[in-house]
């Protein structure tokens, strides 16, 4: 086998994740995978026919798999083990599945002790692809995907959500003279965002801003940190934002902004993310961690969670944020499932941005789906 001086290899990575060129686990990695033995799945008690739905049905009011309360069941490692997951915040409410998994001891009871650590995504890619975080809980945004094309042995491998038909989480702009919602020139106009034209939000923020005259190309970026978004629209630093459950809802009613288009109803764009270690040095673990997630899903998230008080009360202190404001948006669809094509839809807006490098990397090489399907007992 191959191997790099530690040295050598740091370079290489950032050489990678900067330019899209190759990284130091890529190759190897990838070998160790080809040549590894199928895994086994057995069926799982409390996950039958409906904790998997097929990748290829898109329907907007398409039902997210479930498990049955409490299923699967924990099956502890024989070996504690230490998993490191680096998260752009802790604040948004997408991240939730994950801190309750924590505080409920739902990681524990695989033999999991999680460490959730916050990272901007581009410090964070490197770190992954390298092995000194396990897993990122992000998207196959344009420098995952570059980073991919480059030779990082990175896949996308479960699914976060999709919102509610009624959340009004997207694309929000501050009106000028004369304008309203059905009618905003958003040429020309600044954009607050997290990560800039290489974030998921490019695919649906394309078809919003096509339809009010922009475009991924007519607009401009300024990259924020997730607690500077609203603030930058509200205080006229950019002229729109995109903004997550529960931030819209502090400029909902105000007639001084406009909500122009959100996430695709029933499409996750993000969710987690594996490097070697979990895909290839440790399997057993990753699938451990899916089960975990997939079990906290089922359990505390499976419908309207928010229905609950007492369960809202938690989700606010966990997530830092007002109860009152959280418990006013609707319930996400906690989804674990991949739609197929997403990363496709998604190289597509990367290209109309310009941020795209080198040949689309196909759903193969992008989305492992293997990891949830043998969590819930599904062969595939």
């Amino acid at each position: 086998m191959r191997t790099r001086t530690p040295w050598t290899c740091t370079v290489v990575l950032i050489a990678a994740s900067l330019l899209g060129a190759a990284g130091c686990a890529g190759k190897d990695s990838a070998d160790d995978r080809a040549t590894a033995a199928p895994r086994t799945v057995t069926p799982v008690a409390g996950c039958g026919a409906r904790s998997w739905s097929d990748p290829a049905d898109l329907a907007p009011d398409r039902k997210p798999a479930r498990c049955d309360n409490g299923a699967p069941a924990a099956r502890p490692l024989a070996k504690k083990r230490k998993i490191t997951v680096a998260t752009g915040t802790l604040s948004a409410e997408y991240v939730a599945p994950l801190q309750v998994a924590v505080a409920k001891g739902e990681f524990a009871k695989e033999g999991l002790d999680v460490e959730l650590k916050v990272l901007p995504t581009p410090d964070a890619l490197p770190l992954l692809a390298k092995g000194d975080v396990d897993a990122q809980w992000a998207a196959p945004e344009a420098a995952v995907m570059n980073g991919i094309n480059g030779g990082f042995d990175i896949r996308w491998v479960a699914g976060n959500f999709s919102p509610d038909p009624s959340s009004k989480s997207g694309l929000w702009v501050r009106l000028k003279d004369g304008e309203s919602a059905d009618h905003v020139d958003m040429a020309g106009r600044k954009m607050g965002t997290m990560i800039g034209k290489g974030s998921v939000i490019a695919y649906p923020m394309d078809t919003s801003l096509k339809k009010h005259g922009g475009g991924l190309d007519k607009i401009g970026f300024q990259q924020l940190g997730s607690a500077d978004v609203l603030t930058a629209l509200e205080n006229g630093g950019v002229d729109s934002a995109w903004l997550l459950d529960p931030v819209w809802r502090k400029v909902d009613g105000d007639k001084k902004y406009a909500f122009l288009g959100g996430q695709p109803l029933g499409e996750p764009l993000g969710g987690l993310l594996f490097g070697p270690t979990l895909l290839n040095k440790d399997p057993d673990a990753g699938v451990a961690f899916l089960r975990a997630y997939v079990r906290t899903v089922n359990t505390y998230f499976a419908g309207d969670y928010k229905a609950d008080p007492a369960f809202v009360a938690e989700l606010a202190k966990l997530m830092k944020t007002d109860e009152a404001t959280l418990r006013s948006t609707p319930s996400m669809r906690m989804d674990w499932e991949i739609r197929k094509g997403t990363t496709d839809r998604l190289q597509q807006a990367y290209a109309d941005a310009g941020v795209s490098k080198g040949a689309p990397v196909p759903e193969a090489k992008a989305v492992d789906r293997a990891m949830y399907a043998e969590a819930v007992g599904h062969s595939l």
